[in-house]
């Protein structure tokens, strides 16, 4: 039986597959017997307990890990929710039912929200469990430990979870749900674990069963013959026997410069790029200083950060992203209005123009920090659907005393209109995340439209290539900033339709390095051209890796 899902990175792994095991029961309606009081001073222990084992995790996993279970343990001591809970017991639940259904109700208002808000569903699941563990006295679910090594299989895996894998055990990592940017995924790859997410079927693969998890096909094999165990066996030795390519500036085989940068989600991550290879940040994404805060930072806050992380690439070139925030990320002093379809409602570019006061300060702290330091800053807008939009932020960018001023092209709309766009930017960055689910519309997060969820899909490659052939006709920088650019081929392609930039997870760079180091600007073209000829994204995939295997099958004919 073969598995289809999403690979993540270039890995390859054997082993036997073992499941993550259930979740906790779901606690019981039953009447409360002990006093309300008694019951919220537990759920407050509980609550306390379960944030500091959620950050004393992210301490030893350190990295992106780190950032994403501090908000893991924000979501245990959310005053909103202790509230629902204690409401709950007032009405005469016990502590464990109050804590489920409060968590539970605002689960679902996340995933009716989407986007951000949506991706934190997840996450909400796995505190609930860890809460709920600590008010029964018993050990939280997570990752089996058995004494061999082994293929976890997961529905999906909370960050605590992927965060503190033990890699000498677990060989490789295969979820039903989730696609390419979800936090499973996103961690997966920084902590270099072979990954395939998004295989719906495989919660039906047996303890015990034999599978092959290959990567860079996003394809599971159940019960593999012994001539397929054979093929991967030999595939993992020359992988580990290959030539390891140093680290130095991204180019293809004929020299053509192709700078690989580095997505950041705060200054901390700065020191780890620049050990990986990264010439310098393609996405430096501005939320962290926001989403916890009740009020936005002042300028001396946010100045004091970006000067932080402009000092650690001097002389490099640093993409900073306006702040991406809005209804589906909402903040009390930005606009947290509800709204039907949030991913389509006031969000990015649209609620800071609500909210100019925020923009201005925020540009000039940016502006600020550039003075101070020698790091070449550029700056874009978030979710630009017109042209009208472009000529706003850039001017005001300009205005405040911002050299370089660009924007995400993040939506067909923008994609469409790249060749006026891009007559006022001073730049464009892909965001392939959301340019896929707005092209295909398929929710990123839904496991059950994960397969649709593919940048490798020839209508968004065609969009992408729009946005190429204006960017080198108006002589514009277009860069990939979306998870898209971390898988290998596909960043090949991606550069063949244009792209001049690749911004990735610091982990993801070596891979991408040396997959151009073997292609030609003129072979990329054509992977591209292959790609956009095909009728799907299993197909472009297929064609391009056949014509991939069929070049390198020719070189080493000749060289012979």
């Amino acid at each position: 039986m073969n598995l289809q899902g999403v690979g993540i990175g270039r890995g390859l792994a054997i082993g036997p597959v073992l499941r993550m095991p259930d979740p906790l029961p779901e606690p019981t309606d039953s009447v409360r017997e002990t006093a309300g009081d008694v019951e919220k001073v537990r759920v407050a222990g509980a609550l306390a307990a379960a944030a500091a084992d959620i950050r004393l995790r992210g301490q030893r996993a350190g990295g992106a890990a780190q950032d994403v279970l501090d908000a893991q343990a924000f979501m245990a001591e959310d005053p909103t929710l202790k509230d629902d809970v204690d409401t709950r017991i007032d009405g005469g639940k016990t502590a464990e039912r109050a804590v489920f259904e409060a968590f539970a109700a605002f689960r679902d208002l996340l995933l009716s929200m989407g986007g951000y808000m949506g991706e934190r569903a997840t996450d909400l699941n796995d505190v609930s469990q860890r809460v709920v563990a600590h008010l029964q006295g018993v050990a939280a679910p997570g990752v089996p430990t058995p004494d061999y090594p082994f293929v976890l299989i997961a529905r999906d895996l909370a960050p605590a979870d992927t965060a503190l894998l033990d890699l000498d055990k677990v060989l490789a990592l295969v979820t039903s749900d989730g696609g390419p940017t979800s936090h499973t995924a996103i961690l997966a790859r920084e902590k270099s674990i072979v990954a395939v997410v998004g295989a719906p079927d495989a919660l039906k693969l047996p303890d015990g069963e034999i599978v092959i998890v290959d990567a860079t096909s996003g394809l599971v094999t159940a019960a593999p013959s012994d001539e397929q165990r054979a093929a991967a066996e030999a595939a993992l030795v020359a992988r580990a026997n290959a030539t390891v390519v140093p680290v130095g500036p991204g180019a293809l085989a004929d020299g053509t410069p192709v700078p690989l940068l580095a997505n950041l989600g705060s200054a901390d991550g700065a020191l780890d790029a620049i050990a990986k290879g990264a010439e310098g940040v393609g996405l430096f994404r501005t939320e962290f200083l926001f989403l916890d805060s009740t009020t936005a930072p002042t300028v001396d806050e946010q100045q004091e950060k970006y000067t932080q992380l402009l000092a650690a690439f001097a002389g490099k070139k640093v993409v900073v992203r306006a702040l991406d925030a809005g209804a589906d990320k909402p903040l009390s002093f930005l606009n947290d209005e509800p709204e039907e379809n949030p991913a389509l409602g006031l969000r990015g570019l649209r609620a800071l123009r609500a909210n100019e006061p925020i923009l201005r300060d925020q540009l000039t702290a940016l502006a600020n920090a550039d003075a101070a330091t020698s790091a070449d800053l550029w700056v874009m807008a978030p979710m630009v659907s017109t042209v009208e939009e472009t000529r706003y932020f850039t001017a005001l960018a300009h205005e405040l005393g911002l050299k370089t001023a660009g924007v995400m092209v993040e939506v067909p709309a923008a994609a469409l209109l790249a060749d006026r766009i891009l007559k006022d930017a001073d730049f464009a960055s892909i965001g392939t995340n959301d340019l896929t689910q707005y092209t295909l519309a398929a929710d990123r997060l839904l496991g059950s439209v994960a397969s649709f969820q593919d940048p490798w899909h020839p209508a968004v490659l065609r969009l992408v290539g729009e946005v190429g052939r204006a960017g080198a006709l108006l002589g514009k920088p277009v860069g990939i900033c979306g998870e898209a650019a971390a898988d290998p081929a596909l960043a090949v392609v991606l550069v063949g339709l244009g792209a001049t930039t690749l911004s990735m997870s610091p982990a993801a760079l070596a891979d991408v390095r040396a997959e151009l180091a073997l292609y030609t600007l003129e072979q990329a073209k054509e992977f591209a051209e292959l790609a956009l000829s095909a009728n799907s994204a299993v197909e472009a995939r297929a064609a391009v890796a056949d014509a991939a295997s069929t070049l390198t099958t020719t070189t080493l004919i000749e060289s012979e």
